[in-house]
């Protein structure tokens, strides 16, 4: 083992790319991903800084360069969808820190923070100068937004069609009593305490998509991108009903529910801003590594699961890249608890014999690490990292005492990303708050550790 070892450090030693700090450290990323139309970038954990940081400046090039027209994230539809009309010089928001104050519930941080703020002011003034038709958006692909997706819809139809307003809100009537408390729902539906709303909410998607020729105007310019946000968010619905229903049948049905939900969205933003900008775009998704990496090289594809990653490169294989970003040590922001307060927490060395203690054994401290055939022309540089390897995942909460059971799994690495980017070092996120409003009344995620 310890042979196979060394040659493996040996092979990562030639085969890392050095991140310099320069201009054009991501020159080699960029000939990488070549004419991909999904560049999926992960991180480790969702709470630190270097993760933030070098993901949006690599989303920078790829929108300036390589034309992406929207960034899609690990967040809530309808809050996104509040940046996304302020980045494009839309809404009332003032800055871009007003602009992410849809972002309430736990975990605030992950999207209130001063990394975030930054891209957003960025992309804003990438966009200020461009017409309606060229400006990248930002876009939420998550489905935790049950409560704030009813007032949207309802909103959108009491401005279009008071009649199918009132027939919504009748529909989505029976939440009313959950005192928008998801997790009120997902009891009582899941275990068969009272009846669900299933039939409300699959009605009130299929009629609202059936009026679509009614509600879509050639001679009303954003009335597709109105009909389009009222749309999603009524598929949210849908789906999060579902999801909190399912949620105590195990947690198996649950996540992979959600990450197909995050799939479907990213079809329906293809597709929407295909017939927008007569074209097939070009997208960016920010999401945990557990979301991103292909889940067919884990082990959690042995209880069967999938992910966001898996179904991307499924259906677009020739036009998928998938990202991670990993750490060897450092400090991460993250909550101890679920719901409670966000904490600058010291992130423990890896694992002996980990994917991260090989990086930080061979690799320089920052690099970038190709991994599949597409990268080099070749078989991988690096193939031995397809031998199955703990690696870390932390998410909102970071649980040091109970690590390895909390954020540790078997992963085929050269099998799950195309390429790595290692910071050996890392330093935690900045929030703007460190306490979410709330209690949410989100159900707790759990492994690996709530992402």
């Amino acid at each position: 083992m310890e042979q196979a070892d060394e040659r493996l450090r040996a092979a990562i030693a030639a085969a890392a790319i050095p991140l310099s700090g320069a201009p054009g450290d991501f020159d080699p990323l960029l000939d990488l991903i070549g004419d991909a139309r999904f560049v999926l970038i992960g991180e480790a954990t969702h709470g630190s800084h270097e993760f933030y940081a070098l993901r949006a400046a690599i989303t920078l090039r790829l929108i300036a360069e390589k034309g992406f027209q929207a960034v899609a994230v690990e967040a809530d539809w309808p809050d996104a969808y509040r940046v996304n009309r302020y980045v494009r010089g839309q809404g009332h928001d003032g800055d871009a820190v007003a602009a992410l104050g849809g972002f309430q519930r736990f975990p605030s941080w992950m999207w209130r923070n001063a990394d975030v703020v930054r891209f957003i002011d960025a992309l804003r003034a990438h966009n200020r100068p461009r017409s309606e038709a060229d400006k990248t958006g930002f876009y939420g692909l998550d489905l935790y937004s049950l409560f704030t997706s009813i007032e949207e819809v309802l909103h959108y139809l009491e401005r279009i069609d008071p009649a199918a307003a009132a027939q919504a809100r009748q529909r989505y009537g029976c939440f009313d009593h959950y005192d928008e408390d998801s997790q009120q729902y997902a009891y009582a539906a899941g275990l068969g305490m009272s009846d669900s709303c299933e039939n409300g909410v699959v009605k009130q998607l299929l009629e609202l998509q059936q009026k679509a020729i009614h509600y879509i105007s050639p001679d009303t310019p954003d009335s597709a991108d109105a009909f389009f946000h009222a749309q999603q968010n009524a598929r949210l619905i849908k789906n999060a009903e579902e999801y909190y229903r399912t949620m105590f049948r195990g947690s198996v049905s649950s996540w992979n529910l959600r990450d197909c939900h995050m799939a479907d969205t990213l079809d329906a933003l293809d597709q929407h801003l295909s017939a927008t900008l007569g074209k097939p775009p070009r997208i960016v998704v920010w999401a945990h590594n557990s979301h991103i990496g292909d889940a067919r090289a884990t082990e959690t594809s042995r209880v069967g699961e999938w992910n966001l990653g898996q179904l991307t490169r499924e259906r677009h294989r020739a036009e998928t890249r998938l990202i991670g970003q990993t750490t060897y040590d450092g400090w991460v922001t993250a909550a101890s608890r679920w719901e409670g307060q966000a904490e600058r927490k010291r992130v423990r060395p890896a694992m002996p014999g980990s994917i991260e203690a090989l990086l930080h054994e061979a690799a320089p401290e920052r690099c970038i690490l190709p991994l599949s055939a597409w990268a080099t022309g070749a078989p991988a540089p690096v193939g031995a990292l397809s031998w199955r390897r703990l690696e870390r995942a932390i998410g909102v909460l970071y649980l040091p005492h109970t690590e390895r059971q909390s954020h540790y799994f078997y992963a085929d690495l050269a099998n799950q990303f195309d390429a790595l980017v290692h910071i050996d070092h890392t330093d935690a996120v900045q929030p703007l708050e460190v306490q979410s409003e709330g209690p949410t009344g989100e159900v707790p995620e759990t492994y690996p550790a709530g992402v």
